[in-house]
């Protein structure tokens, strides 16, 4: 469906006050809708090889409060758009004409991994959309440009190998240590099974384009930041604690917390302890009279 059809049908819009409503717009981006349109609306981005189902386990948790509204990301699950939208920029676009087109003036961010990056990205570029974000195991991305290349060339060879063997790409993604404590999942393997049924070609689209080594660094716009972070990281994630540490020191409006017993996926690892701290962060009314007092310091 083309986003820019004068003639394209939107009376579904109406039917926001149905518990759940699944579509594609806006050239083609899939996304799912979850609870009651009346409640704050929060926006899931997956990470790298998922998709809108993701946050299936968290989304039960939060319907009470919350409106949950899910999408498939370039390359993944059922969104399909042109090449030259899989970089952050223009996908970044893309969601805020979805968001706009389902009349979402504001809602809140919640990203896992590379869907945390492209959070940050969001809540950056456009605060007056965002309210608060949890970032799940995410970055700011690489500082420097000899990073970005030396990580391009090196997520280049990984889209080559993803789309001439999918199956090992996969086998080998998940041996990444950060991993480890996912794999002991009892859902582990049904996991595999799902991430298997993306399309190779599209992944190594996103690998390419919405890689680490292309996406812009934020590190410097994080000292300027004004709306809520919250960061995530597992305890068993030494790498992400690191960054998401100098993350916090960076930005006066970012919290850290570190989950016990959690590697890299926090939210399939511990699915109640996620929806808590979610829950809490995004219901802190108070945090707004602390903020005013860290800018003015």
């Amino acid at each position: 469906m083309d986003a820019t059809d004068p003639h394209e049908n939107t009376d579904w819009v109406g039917a926001w006050h149905c518990r759940t409503l699944s579509r594609s717009l806006s050239n083609q981006i899939h996304f799912t809708i979850q609870g009651d349109r009346s409640q704050p609306i929060v926006l899931f981005l997956h990470g790298f090889l998922g998709s809108c189902d993701d946050f299936d386990a968290i989304v039960p948790l939060l319907l009470d409060q919350f409106c949950c509204l899910s999408i498939d990301l370039p390359g993944h699950g059922k969104t399909q758009v042109n090449e030259e939208d899989y970089t952050m920029p223009n996908t970044a676009k893309l969601i805020v004409n979805l968001l706009d087109r389902l009349n979402i003036s504001q809602c809140h961010l919640i990203g896992y991994s590379m869907g945390g990056r492209l959070a940050l990205y969001l809540a950056l570029q456009f605060p007056d959309r965002f309210l608060k974000a949890v970032l799940e195991s995410a970055s700011p991305g690489l500082k420097t440009e000899s990073e970005r290349l030396a990580r391009k060339q090196h997520d280049a060879k990984l889209a080559d190998r993803l789309e001439s063997d999918f199956s090992a790409f996969l086998a080998d993604w998940y041996e990444q240590p950060l991993f480890r404590s996912f794999q002991q999942h009892p859902k582990f393997e049904q996991i595999v099974q799902q991430r298997l049924q993306n399309r190779p070609s599209e992944l190594a689209k996103s690998l390419r384009h919405l890689g680490t080594g292309e996406q812009p660094s934020l590190w410097n716009r994080l000292k300027i930041h004004r709306n809520p972070l919250l960061l995530l990281v597992g305890e068993r994630d030494r790498k992400f604690i690191t960054i998401n540490q100098e993350m916090v020191n960076d930005c006066k409006v970012a919290q850290l917390k570190v989950i016990p017993n959690t590697g890299h996926n926090i939210h399939v690892e511990d699915p109640q302890i996620f929806a808590n701290c979610v829950r809490n962060f995004l219901q802190d009314f108070g945090e707004m009279s602390r903020l005013a007092i860290a800018l003015s310091e």
